[in-house]
């Protein structure tokens, strides 16, 4: 079976109805591939045609999209950054991102994402495939990465249509309609050309699902969403206050200039400084400004054993500015939890620094 890049699933009933009412917010979500701060990556040519075609409708922005994060943090900015910001459609792009993710915690991931964004039926989804080097071989072959096939499974169960543009970007580079170089220089990250391959295949879609000659479809915001493909799920994921949080040791809560997605941040320099944080679930994760300055850091659960957070830092990491989503567990028995975490002075590698800048306090239920 060939390969397709266009799945139509359902209909974009929630654009067509903002499109007709004279006001439409895009949303966008995803990693570097999808992060409008390069200002040339795909959603710029997505963006230009909705204004192109709909002079007479306000387009909204809505970009979220962050370097090096996965659908694991995205859970936890959903609500924040896309659904109380009025997103009529939103635009998921994680087939890279995830890709070293193990299959089991990606769906997890994924399927928590998704259900935050389809649950109370205000907006459209549609997931966005992009490329990464080691897709080239199964895909070469015929066949569907894992990350790809295993979205796909997803956007199936919960009728959710979907572009794969890295496939259309590699056979415009087979029929020599664009050069490798042109797409991919480091193999990952498209130029200004490439990411205007992508944003065409999504155009594309966009053209036939929007056609004048469709009719829009009535809304059904009470509609039941789907049953759930797995129970652990991260759907009902929810971030807690900072103030939450209890200290001990030299910490600050501080607005934090330097990165656009934190307001602020609870932060120490101090070896040492530590934190006690209650919560009601079966398990939290920590978003932190991560870089070489981090700490080392280890913790304990319920009054349980210390252990170690290995994390690693790899080269291209400054001393900060990576928001990464450190999870302690998402399998504890439900219910009243504690979570204690200490910074300590630390040898591994690349390790520069005592810091710990704390964003988000995300809690899994």
């Amino acid at each position: 079976m060939e390969l397709q890049i266009w799945n139509h699933r359902g209909d974009l009933a929630n654009t067509k109805r903002a499109i007709e009412e004279g006001e439409l917010t895009l949303g966008f979500i995803g990693g570097s591939i999808t992060d409008a701060r390069p200002r040339h990556n795909w959603p710029e040519p997505v963006i230009a045609w909705f204004v192109d075609t709909y002079p007479g409708v306000r387009i909204i922005v809505e970009n979220a999209a962050i370097g090096a994060t996965g659908s694991d943090l995205a859970v936890f900015r959903a609500k924040r950054d896309l659904i109380e910001r009025g997103c009529d459609i939103v635009f998921v792009d994680y087939a890279v991102n995830d890709n070293d993710v193990a299959t089991e915690r990606r769906m997890r991931t994924r399927e928590g994402l998704l259900r935050q964004l389809l649950e109370d039926g205000m907006r459209d989804v549609v997931l966005v495939h992009t490329f990464s080097q080691d897709m080239c071989e199964p895909m070469l072959a015929g066949e569907q990465p894992a990350s790809v096939a295993e979205l796909e499974v997803l956007a199936e169960h919960y009728s959710v249509g979907s572009v794969w543009m890295g496939l259309y970007a590699m056979r415009q580079v087979q029929r020599g309609l664009m050069r490798w170089e042109e797409w991919l220089p480091d193999n990952l990250h498209p130029t200004s050309r490439g990411s205007l391959a992508y944003g065409e295949s999504v155009i594309h879609y966009l053209k036939q699902e929007l056609a004048l000659d469709t009719q829009p479809v009535e809304l059904q915001v009470d509609r039941q969403l789907a049953a759930p493909m797995n129970q652990l799920h991260w759907g009902a994921a929810v971030t807690l206050p900072l103030t939450e949080a209890q200290t001990t040791g030299p910490w600050t809560i501080r607005r934090w200039p330097y990165y656009e997605w934190v307001d602020q941040v609870l932060d120490t320099a101090a070896p040492g400084a530590r934190l006690t944080i209650p919560f009601v679930g079966r398990g939290i994760a920590l978003g932190i400004d991560f870089g070489k300055a981090t700490a080392e850091i280890r913790y304990r659960l319920d009054g349980g054993e210390w252990r170690h957070y290995e994390l690693e830092r790899p080269d291209w990491n400054g001393n900060d500015g990576w928001l990464r989503l450190l999870t302690i567990s998402d399998e504890l028995a439900s219910g009243s939890h504690q979570l204690e975490l200490e910074t300590f002075l630390g040898f591994s590698a690349n390790n520069k620094g005592t810091n710990l800048r704390l964003a988000i306090i995300g809690v899994i239920s």
